[in-house]
């Protein structure tokens, strides 16, 4: 396994205490004590609903927002995100079951869930295997984003074995973006879509297949973009590429899935703008009976959690103070993965065993580490702090999402991270 370190913070400063709630301060407190030593996960689901609904409130009609459940699992923010998004997208059998549950409960309050219309559930994944397939389709799955011919061909036989015909978009990967400033995901050798200069076969074999309703595209090119009007000019691009296509093809197109992309904004960082952005597209709506579907995770549930850990240990090495965790990349792995500066505020827990030395550090530059026998295990680098010590808790915010789902808690076989609900 190699797994790049993030990056340093350069001894850029902890966040000041107050950047935490104050119920979120003292619920963490409250856990300590109860849970010592401490390492996971708490959330605010109503937070994530609120960002859910500025951002739906934000768009033309013709727009829909489904939320991409493997950003946060958790059965508490999906309820809370049910009421508030137009479906799910799911990747796997457990989360389709995870999202049927929600938008179950969530039925009453949804007058497009009711029997006889399909579940309002996107399908991604470039691999999925006959059982996930014949689950989505039992499930009358709104649409299936299918990877390849091959994938079409199953899903056709599928169908047909079933008696039913299942709706699906194809997924594109473009050959060119109108997108600078974020992670592009097209126009280069990718696992995932169909190349672009590939579509017009694959759509013409496609229409042989009886079983098949094919709906429209899933063009998912753009990751973690913070600018609104170069995202608009992407969703714009999407549209009018997915437009042309389909009359070509002679497809009726009911569906433009442009994926997630926007980003989430990290301390200095500007925030997306989504008044603009649903002003900027708002003037280039899709052919009538089409919408357009966005599929953020990460922007949704970012900030609605918070990843805390207790300091088991702490300890100054040639001159360089190390925090060592209870936790780690077992259960936070994002900023190692994704090589980014997440910090920290230290929140201080003031109960300690009697007789036992309590190690401090104050006005220390030092790196966070976890509880794995690797020195991969390295949450944040050369962070500035007020005052640290063996017992305190520090607190990753904006942790919300690809936190405890993207974790790998099986490294040693410590327990894994808890997940608690304010």
């Amino acid at each position: 396994m190699s797994i790049e370190l993030p990056p340093s913070a350069e001894h850029r400063a902890a966040y000041p205490l107050t950047t935490l709630p104050e119920r979120v301060r003292a619920r963490l407190t409250e856990l300590a004590h109860q849970h010592a030593p401490l390492s996971g996960y708490l959330y605010d689901p109503d937070t994530a609903a609120a960002r859910a609904r500025d951002l739906r409130g934000a768009l033309p009609d013709w727009a829909a927002v489904y939320y991409a459940v493997k950003a946060n699992s958790h059965p508490a923010v999906l309820a809370a995100l049910a009421q508030h998004v137009d479906g799910f997208e799911v990747a796997s059998v457990s989360e389709l079951a995870l999202a049927r549950t929600a938008l179950d409960g969530a039925a009453p309050a949804r007058p497009d869930h009711t029997d006889g219309t399909p579940t309002p559930v996107l399908a991604a994944g470039p691999a999925k295997t006959t059982a996930v397939l014949t689950e989505l389709i039992r499930a009358d799955a709104e649409s299936i984003n299918a990877e390849s011919l091959l994938e079409l061909h199953r899903i056709n036989a599928i169908a047909a074995r079933l008696g039913t015909t299942a709706r699906v978009a194809l997924r594109v990967n473009p050959a060119h973006i109108p997108i600078t400033g974020s992670l592009q995901m097209g126009g280069a050798p990718s696992a995932f879509g169909v190349p672009e200069p590939d579509v017009p076969d694959v759509l013409a074999q496609a229409a042989t297949l009886p079983a098949l309703d094919i709906v429209g595209f899933h063009i998912h090119a753009a990751s973690g973009n913070l600018d609104a009007d170069t995202h608009a000019a992407y969703v714009r691009w999407c549209v009018n590429w997915a437009t042309d296509t389909a009359r070509t093809a002679g497809i009726d197109l009911r569906q433009i899935d442009t994926g997630g992309g926007i980003g989430v904004a990290f301390e200095d960082e500007k925030p997306f703008d989504v008044e603009r952005f649903g002003a900027l597209i708002a003037d280039t709506p899709p052919p009538a009976g089409a919408r357009v579907i966005l599929e953020p995770g990460r922007y949704l549930a970012a900030d609605c959690g918070w990843y805390a850990a207790e300091v088991t240990d702490l300890k100054n090495s040639y001159g360089h103070w190390f925090a060592m965790l209870r936790g780690g990349i077992n259960h936070f792995q994002l900023p190692t993965s994704w090589g980014i500066v997440h910090n920290i505020t230290v929140l201080p827990v003031d109960t300690w065993p009697a007789g036992l030395p309590r190690p401090t550090a104050e006005n220390a530059s030092l790196t966070v580490v976890g509880e794995l026998c690797t020195p991969e295990d390295t949450l944040l680098r050369d962070v500035r702090v007020d005052r640290i010590r063996a017992g305190d808790l520090v607190v990753f915010p904006n942790s919300g999402s690809y936190g405890w789902e993207f974790a790998m808690p099986n490294f040693l076989g410590h327990p894994a991270a808890e997940r608690h609900v304010l």
